[in-house]
């Protein structure tokens, strides 16, 4: 099993109607409690490291360590970069063994946005890593209004003309905690998933219903990104410990245990199926 890529894991869930979780860590603890879940559950799973202000240096010394965890793993693991800010961010964990990066150019006009994408999957196709492209603007939970929902013309024209392994879409969904309840925009999923074939992924997964993951899962999302919410167990579990009894590692061990409980949650709630 071990190494995967993102297309390995996704073209099934979306023809199956199953989802997988992508989750963010930044410290092996973290990892560590990911794959846990998806060992017990014998179950693909997606680890992602998140693009940060230091990732040159911190990549280089995280990378050994997730390239050799995957190796060990006894269930297919997807070594994936969560919103790649540059050319440059990509090409590195495509070099150091990742095997899959998203360029998230969002931001950017249709056309440059394109142009950006292609770049990076014109480098990454010949070193067989999968590439994530983002069309239409997630924003922050704290600001729903920032959200551009995606154009599902727009996102048909742009995986033609990308060659993208997946596709993030804007739908109603937010990064971070939400001030209120996300409102998903089914019509323009339905949309896009009659107009794109490829795997579609949400962002910004922590604080959307039960009921909403289940019914966009249905209609062609296959990667759930999770972060936060994974913080928020590890609050929760930190919180029982009496100040007596904390010390580094007893907060390094819930850490662990924290993001093992909320990864099985969710695997269990997307209906991850065994590979």
């Amino acid at each position: 099993m071990s190494l995967a890529k993102l297309s390995d894991v996704l073209i099934p869930a979306r023809a199956e109607k199953y989802g997988v979780g992508a989750y963010d860590f930044t410290n092996m603890e973290m990892m560590l409690g990911i794959l846990d879940a998806a060992e017990q559950t014998k179950t693909p799973v997606i680890i992602q490291f998140p693009h940060i202000d230091e990732f040159d240096e911190i990549i280089d010394l995280f990378a050994p360590m997730m390239v050799e965890a995957a190796k060990r793993a006894r269930i297919p693991v997807v070594l994936h970069l969560d919103h790649g800010k540059t050319f440059a961010a990509c090409k590195k964990c495509a070099d150091v063994g990742f095997t899959s990066v998203m360029l998230d150019a969002s931001t950017e006009v249709f056309e440059k946005n394109v142009e950006l994408t292609k770049q990076v999957v014109e480098y990454c196709k010949p070193l067989n890593v999968d590439v994530e492209a983002e069309i239409g603007h997630v924003g922050e939970g704290e600001d729903l209004s920032s959200c551009q929902y995606t154009d599902p013309d727009e996102a048909k024209r742009f995986v033609e003309e990308t060659g993208v392994d997946a596709l993030a879409v804007s739908i109603g969904n937010a990064h971070g905690a939400y001030k209120a309840a996300p409102k998903i925009n089914y019509e323009v999923l339905t949309e896009i998933e009659d107009k794109v074939s490829i795997p579609l992924v949400l962002h910004g997964g922590s604080g959307i219903s039960d009921e909403d993951f289940k019914k966009i899962i249905r209609h062609g999302i296959a990667k759930i990104n999770i972060f936060t919410e994974l913080t928020q167990q590890v609050k929760q579990e930190m919180d029982k410990i009496p100040d007596t009894e904390m010390n580094m590692f007893t907060a390094l061990g819930t850490i662990r245990e924290g993001f093992r409980q909320r990864t099985l949650e969710k695997i269990e709630l997307f209906e991850t199926k065994p590979m």
